[in-house]
């Protein structure tokens, strides 16, 4: 009887409500932990603690899905209206995203907005870490393939959050400043 009443238990306080938008995955995720460039300098995780981020990967050729993201995410940035806030894209076609051009494509959307790259193995291994899919099919046709989803980090650079769509702007937005406190 008390292990269907532990049972019983368990199992609505898995149904309550977070007040999150978002997919709260706190301690479900590691922390953030890379070793990438940015516009050719070698950059870490570590070197966005203090900050929240949030991690998307994608490529500068994608003809719907990254810029309405990275639109979306423009929007959600000036909602919040904080530079504490960074969003990492992180490019899965490094051979055609090169530095110059991720640069040019991610401040075209905002300067929060900072394109990463890295060699296969390091992209593949961040990927990995994250469970995020992607595929480059140098072709013809060249075809690219990659994850939707959006993960968010702490100022500690703890994984909190994460979606798979952006277009609740308004929920993001809110999320995101509660991340800050």
């Amino acid at each position: 009887m008390r292990i269907a009443a532990l049972f019983i238990a368990l199992l609505l306080a898995g149904c309550s409500r977070s007040g999150w938008h978002m997919t709260d995955i706190s301690g479900a995720m590691p922390r953030l932990d890379f070793h990438l460039s940015q516009y050719g300098r070698p950059v870490t995780g570590a070197d966005f603690r203090g900050k929240v981020v949030a991690l998307y990967f994608g490529y500068t050729h994608c003809p719907d899905v990254c810029p309405e993201t990275l639109a979306n995410m423009t929007d959600i940035l000036g909602k919040v209206g904080s530079k504490d806030v960074v969003v990492l894209f992180v490019t899965v076609d490094p051979d055609r995203d090169t530095a110059p051009v991720l640069e040019e494509y991610t401040h075209a959307f905002s300067p929060q907005i900072v394109g990463l790259r890295g060699s296969a193995n390091a992209l593949a291994a961040l990927a990995r870490t994250y469970r995020v899919a992607y595929s480059v099919k140098k072709g013809p046709p060249y075809e690219v393939m990659h994850s939707n989803a959006v993960f968010f980090f702490d100022r500690d650079g703890d994984a909190r959050l994460v979606t798979t769509s952006t277009s609740d702007t308004v929920g993001m937005a809110a999320d995101v400043k509660r991340l800050l406190n």
